[in-house]
């Protein structure tokens, strides 16, 4: 696996945001266990989130608590008590009744003020609300990033499948094609045996007089230098004509090749040559010849 890529992947993010499958931590968790670049950049991460927390929130004032209690005795103390009237004697001439003073300590009970929008708590859980929408969306950027991944990843598999199936098919049909060659009697096989200078070399020709087609099918060559490749000749009339150079430097092969038209041949030989072959064998690199 490439680790480049994995931390680059964002489900590094995915698990410090949390927003992780529970399917999926125990992987992050041995990966980061296993190789310490990734836990180093999950330990980045994760430093990242809460220095962002930290940055964020808002710490109340200094002495909020004691001004706000001390603004409740204050409001429990000024708040006034209705006077009550005192029972009045029978008498001839009604005395007036002095009000009766506030008693010490009574308290009066009154609905609180509803909460100023400029306060600290409410800041607070303004800049808290911000901050996991800012989460949210970094969340929300890092799953579309991901996905975007994929769908790359699952493109490239299917161009690697339909290309793979491509040449598989052209390798079916080339088959197909050999097997029409080898089973058609119009092809005359000749056997084209060792020289002197490579006395196993092994090849064989099929030849077609009737269409001039012509195929060559290495059995055993040994390897031409750096720099050369096969050539074969067709011998008609002992002028030598040039049939090709094999698709390969090597000599190697499972499979026979399509070589030039020969309209008339009554021998084949295969010589060593320059890449691209020659306009005349070199006769001394003569390797395999065989009559029809």
């Amino acid at each position: 696996m490439n680790i480049q890529e994995y931390i680059e992947s964002g489900i590094l993010e995915e698990y410090a945001l949390g927003v992780l499958n529970e399917a999926e931590r125990p992987e992050v968790e041995r990966m980061a266990a296993q190789h310490p670049e990734i836990r180093r950049e999950l330990d980045e991460i994760t430093r990242g989130l809460d220095f962002y927390a930290e940055a964020h929130a808002i710490t109340p004032p200094a002495g909020m608590r004691e001004r706000v209690l001390g603004g409740w005795q204050q409001a429990i103390q000024q708040t006034p008590v209705q006077p009550v009237a005192a029972p009045v004697m029978q008498a001839s001439a009604p005395e007036p009744v002095a009000p009766m003073a506030p008693v010490s300590g009574e308290a009066v009970v009154r609905q609180m003020p509803l909460e100023n929008p400029g306060s600290g708590r409410t800041r607070w859980l303004i800049a808290a609300s911000v901050a996991l929408l800012m989460l949210s969306a970094l969340g929300n950027f890092l799953l579309y990033n991901r996905l975007k991944q994929t769908e790359a990843n699952l493109e490239v598999a299917q161009t690697e499948q339909s290309r793979y199936a491509a040449t598989q098919q052209a390798a079916l049909n080339e088959r197909d094609q050999q097997l029409r060659v080898l089973r058609n009697e119009a092809f005359q096989q000749v056997e084209l045996k060792g020289t002197p200078k490579a006395p196993d070399a092994l090849a064989r020709v099929y030849y077609n007089a009737k269409t001039k087609a012509v195929y060559l099918d290495v059995r055993n060559l040994p390897a031409p230098p750096e720099g050369k490749q096969y050539q074969l000749w067709a011998l008609d009339n002992g002028k030598p004509v040039d049939a090709g150079v094999l698709a390969s430097t090597t000599a190697t092969g499972d499979s026979i090749q399509q070589m030039k038209d020969i309209a008339s041949a009554q021998a084949f030989a295969m010589t060593v040559e320059p890449l691209g072959g020659s306009a005349s064998p070199t006769l001394t690199t003569m390797t395999v010849i065989g009559n029809m």
